[in-house]
């Protein structure tokens, strides 16, 4: 039994560190506040650790015999680490395809762009022609404003598109703008807490006690939705310097 411990201890060292260095590379290059909740990747480190820590782990404890010929014990944990190697790089590939790239604020919203949401072809006309903002695989998420082009006809199209489920504004980077040239719109669309859309009745009631608790005023007009794939937040603004002084959580 003191063989199988000592097996299943090693392989959980090892696989925690090896789920730890990935998953802290991500977080600390694309995934950092607010992109963890937004991008709402919960589900898939879960099962990256169920695979890496617990399962893995668990199997050369069952497989880890004492009186087993050395060779086949290696075999089998050679095919289980195969099997959380394959789990470890399918995982790590899905969230770095689903990195955040730009925090847009777009009409009336701040929203969530992600790699994956943005093609080939629209990041091959972005460095045709707005090269400044053009998504690369080293790029690391910034605040930019994504308005809806001047030209009508460019404009219908684009909001025709959206309406249909295809590319929005946001997943063309060709259009994107510095966030300070969107200030000004911006302070147009800031809402009091109880008339921000995305929340429920629950969730304002909640908001607006977090906002009296950092001593914010949720009858003023400084809030903005911020959505992404998973649970929106609230984006509270100073109104003179219009910047971010808190996101929160809804109930």
């Amino acid at each position: 039994m003191n063989f199988r411990f000592k097996a299943l201890g090693i392989h959980l060292l090892a696989s925690a560190s090896a789920l730890t260095l990935l998953l802290g590379s991500l977080y600390f290059g694309w995934y950092h506040w607010p992109g963890w909740y937004l991008t709402d990747v919960a589900p898939v480190v879960l099962v990256m650790a169920g695979v890496d820590v617990v399962i893995g782990p668990l199997l050369t404890f069952v497989v880890a015999r004492p009186d087993k010929p050395r060779r086949e014990l290696k075999r089998d944990v050679g095919m289980i680490v195969a099997v959380q190697l394959t789990a470890l790089l399918y995982g790590g590939a899905s969230l770095r395809s689903g990195r955040p790239l730009y925090y847009a604020f777009s009409e009336n919203v701040l929203q969530l762009v992600q790699a994956y949401d943005i093609d080939s072809a629209q990041s091959a006309l972005a460095l045709q022609q707005n090269a400044q903002f053009a998504p690369h695989w080293y790029s690391l998420p910034r605040w930019i404003s994504a308005p809806l082009p001047q030209n009508t006809d460019e404009r219908a199209k684009i909001v025709s598109s959206a309406i249909g489920g295809g590319d929005d504004v946001i997943s063309m980077p060709r259009y994107f703008k510095r966030w300070e040239d969107g200030l000004p719109a911006l302070r147009g669309k800031l809402k009091k807490v109880d008339e921000v859309a995305y929340f429920s009745p629950a969730d304002k009631k909640a908001l607006k006690e977090q906002l009296k608790a950092a001593g914010l005023d949720p009858n003023q007009p400084n809030s903005m939705p911020f959505i992404g794939r998973g649970r929106p937040l609230l984006a509270v603004f100073d109104t003179t310097a219009l910047t971010v002084t808190g996101l929160f959580k809804g109930k």
